[in-house]
């Protein structure tokens, strides 16, 4: 067995890195302007998404018009799919009414699925008692719960405050792709 340089990458592994370099670079760059967009425009990046959340739900109720229309599923299933299109299309429409209201819609949908989920995983956590990780998923199934009620008691303030949250973790992560980019590029001259 020889101790000796470590085996070169073969040719594609090297083209690959030089190529994609570049790439990372920008998407770390695009991903710490999204931060800073967030951070300082905390309210008008909210109503941004809250449109794009409206559009998302005129779509996806569209979508659940025609498969309930399909023949591909059994009656209920489509009863089910036709009444979820209605209401997804008529939320989405609501979304456009003003960002004021398309705001607040975002933030009970949020909180509303963050409670429905903290409480599944407190279900699953009381009942299944051999459950790995079962005390991590009741800690995090109270947490979901309360962050669901906050959410759908003051729904704009919660946004806003998610979005400054979720601005700081687009920054952090943005740099770490520059640097991985630099790092890549580093590689690919060796």
């Amino acid at each position: 067995m020889s101790y000796g340089a470590p085996p070169e990458d073969p040719p594609f592994v090297a083209a690959l890195t030089k190529a994609a370099w570049p790439v990372a670079l920008g998407l770390g760059i695009a991903t710490v302007l999204l931060g800073v967009c967030a951070l300082v425009w905390p309210g008008k990046t909210v109503v941004v998404v809250a449109v794009l959340f409206g559009i998302y739900l005129l779509i996806s109720g569209v979508l659940q018009f025609v498969e309930a229309f399909s023949h591909r599923f059994s009656g209920g299933t489509r009863v089910l799919m036709f009444a979820s299109g209605t209401l997804s299309v008529m939320l989405g429409l609501l979304c456009f009414r003003g960002a004021e209201q398309s705001v607040v819609l975002l933030g009970l949908w949020i909180g509303i699925g963050w409670l429905f989920r903290g409480f599944t995983e407190l279900a699953a956590a009381m009942t299944v008692h051999n459950l790995p990780g079962r005390g991590w998923m009741v800690f995090f199934g109270i947490v979901g719960v309360i962050a669901g009620m906050v959410l759908i008691v003051s729904p704009v303030t919660s946004v806003v405050v998610l979005a400054v949250l979720a601005g700081w973790w687009l920054l952090a992560l943005g740099l770490f792709e520059v640097y991985t980019a630099f790092r890549l590029r580093e590689s690919a001259k060796g």
